[in-house]
């Protein structure tokens, strides 16, 4: 076993002046963590072979660089020597960037909402020698409070169970084990019909808030796969109510805090219903995401206000998140200075010490601000002085009239005195494929062909630097090394992106590209038994089990881009092997989907398109695996 420094004391009591293992590591998340005094191993069989020898569990801590509350854990925790020594002493505790490693974050995640109905980063699970998991929580402070256990509390409660209840706790994994190797049950439902966009559209139209846009009524998260489904669902069947869900949300979101309304783009979501308080970290795919419904928002309505949007996200997302090689970085951070929206946020007399007494006056007026502020303390619940910018509707389309845009750019100049927010600056080729698909699509829809250039340097990039010499992808690039298996969502969603620069610029090249990956895909991923694909290929690193996620999240899910893709070039290549394949994922899907529709919109996006394109699903009876 090799000897590496841990936490030394300091001044404070806190924190390490030495470097643990993961000072090698390439991830900006497991660097972070890296003069933790916790004694922290990164994924990978040196933490597994030393808690086997031990007998000791495994202590995973899962997260990722611009996480808020992964970085309040890691003040409060991970940097106090109190809870390190119990860690070090008990436990083989180990760190993985969920966004380098999804394969390992969701089978961790799927184990945390079976045993507790809920998850979310940081993800915290403990787990036996032989990685079966026994216990999982999300954030855990330091210490307890009514109703909450802390970490001083709950690692020597483990710890002394571990040493006197341990048959306990392995039976306990084994079931945990069991229940997530349960399959779901897939009936023979057959090839899916429009039934299900008509089911979709009914449970949107239930869950739509007519008052401020977007899908319930408390917290709210851009999903723009969902708003891209209604635009389709409006065009397919002429319902207005679809086309107005879209309206009203998309004009909410760009007037709202969400929006950086200086720098442009969108913050990760909204804590309130009003689209007015952010949690203010910025992510490529929120980016690339909401570029793309944007942009075919104003394709079929005209509006100005959305061309205006999708090319100020473009400007931000080539500004801040492009890389001088070509490719995207992954994310800014939600802190600056140690706290959350430090950089976003203005006094009144901020304002007005940047700008002439007029417009300070009209500024105040049009983004909200006022002297006592507008944005809370998180933790006390007391207004703080400071003022996230959102738009009155009064002064929406007042720019040129009332200064705004100068206004707009003198506070830009001056917030780039701030200290910016953390860069993540790792490039993932999933992220990046979803990046190059929305400019492509920005680039055809505003003729445009600054948006073109960018997609494709980046995607030349992707194609060299995140291939290996083996002709294989792979999922991270990082100071100058690439490396990582790649997963389904890496083939995907680039491939995605591939079949819109073929679309935008004409160039075969990238369908070709498109139908090289996408042949992978169906030959590394697909369950050939049962059908549908499998989030890892079938020769990398099983982690509990081999996962196929359905559902949309944040993104949407490997499964339903890859059916998007094979109908895509179904149509396009008139091949058999991509109507087969999609063929087979709508049947697998049918009643997964059915069972919560509108959670799998671009899965129904590529139904929608399926049914389009001859006759992919035009035989409702007929199972293609027979």
């Amino acid at each position: 076993m090799s000897t590496v420094h841990v936490g030394t004391d300091t001044s404070d009591g806190q924190g390490s002046s030495r470097l643990n293992r993961l000072a090698a590591e390439k991830s900006p998340y497991l660097l972070q963590h890296a003069r933790n005094p916790v004694d922290w191993y990164p994924w990978g069989n040196a933490a597994f072979e030393r808690s086997q020898q031990e007998g000791k569990p495994i202590f995973l801590s899962i997260g990722y660089a611009t996480c808020h509350w992964c970085h309040v854990m890691a003040q409060d925790s991970f940097e106090d020597l109190r809870v390190a020594e119990l860690l070090n002493k008990s436990f083989i505790p180990v760190k993985v960037d969920r966004e380098e490693r999804p394969d390992v974050d969701s089978a961790y995640m799927s184990a945390c909402h079976l045993m507790t109905g809920g998850g979310g980063w940081p993800l915290t699970v403990i787990l036996t020698p032989e990685k079966k998991p026994f216990f999982a929580a999300t954030f855990i402070p330091r210490e307890s409070h009514v109703g909450r256990v802390g970490m001083l509390d709950l690692l020597p409660r483990v710890a002394y169970d571990w040493q006197t209840r341990r048959s306990e706790i392995t039976a306990l994994a084994d079931r945990v084990m069991a229940a997530l190797r349960a399959k779901p049950q897939h009936a023979a439902a057959g090839m899916p019909t429009d039934q299900l966009l008509h089911t979709a559209y009914s449970e949107l139209k239930a869950a739509f808030d007519p008052e401020y846009g977007g899908f319930g009524q408390g917290m709210k998260f851009p999903m723009p796969h969902q708003l891209i489904f209604l635009l389709r669902y409006w065009q397919r069947t002429g319902e207005g109510a679809a086309r107005d869900m879209v309206v009203k949300t998309l004009t909410a979101m760009r007037r709202g805090g969400i929006y950086d309304q200086l720098g442009f783009g969108f913050h990760r979501y909204s804590v309130d219903a009003r689209w007015r308080v952010p949690h203010f970290e910025k992510m490529l795919y929120d980016q690339a995401l909401l570029l793309w419904a944007y942009t075919e928002a104003f394709a079929v309505t005209e509006n100005d206000l959305f061309e205006e949007t999708a090319r100020e996200i473009a400007t931000y997302m080539l500004r801040d998140l492009a890389s001088a090689e070509g490719g995207f970085y992954c994310a800014e951070d939600a802190d600056s200075e140690g706290e959350e929206g430090k950089f976003y946020l203005w006094t009144e007399d901020e304002i007005q010490s940047h700008l002439d007494p007029a417009t300070a006056s009209i500024t105040i007026q049009a983004f909200g601000v006022s002297s006592a502020g507008n944005y809370k303390d998180e933790a006390t619940g007391k207004k703080t002085g400071k003022n996230i910018l959102y738009r009155r509707d009064a002064y929406l389309d007042k720019d040129r009239a009332t200064g705004l845009q100068a206004a707009r750019q003198g506070l830009l100049a001056a917030r780039q005195g701030r200290e910016r927010p953390l860069l993540d600056d790792k490039i993932l080729t999933d992220w990046n494929g979803l990046a190059i698909g929305a400019l492509a699509i920005a680039a055809r829809v505003f003729h445009d062909a600054t948006y073109a250039e960018a997609a494709q340097k980046a995607a030349q990039f992707i194609l060299s630097a995140l291939t290996d010499e083996d002709g294989r992808l792979v999922h991270r690039y990082r100071d100058g090394a690439s490396g990582l298996p790649a997963h389904l969502d890496d083939h995907a969603f680039l491939s995605f992106g591939l079949l819109n620069l073929f679309e935008a610029t004409g160039d075969t090249t990238y369908l070709s590209k498109a139908a090289h990956l996408t042949h992978q895909m169906v030959t590394r991923f697909e369950d050939k038994a049962e059908g549908g694909f499998f989030l890892t290929s079938d020769d990398t690193e099983t982690v509990l089990i081999r996962t196929k996620e359905t559902f949309d999240g944040a993104l949407p899910s490997g499964n339903a881009m890859a059916l998007y893709n094979l109908v895509r070039l179904a149509g396009m290549t008139q091949q058999p092997e991509y109507k087969q394949a999609a063929q087979r994922t709508l049947v697998f899907f049918n009643t997964t989907v059915a069972r919560g529709a509108s959670a799998h919109a671009l899965f129904l996006i590529g139904l929608d398109a399926a049914l389009q394109v001859g006759d992919i699903a035009s035989d409702p009876g007929r199972n293609p695996q027979e």
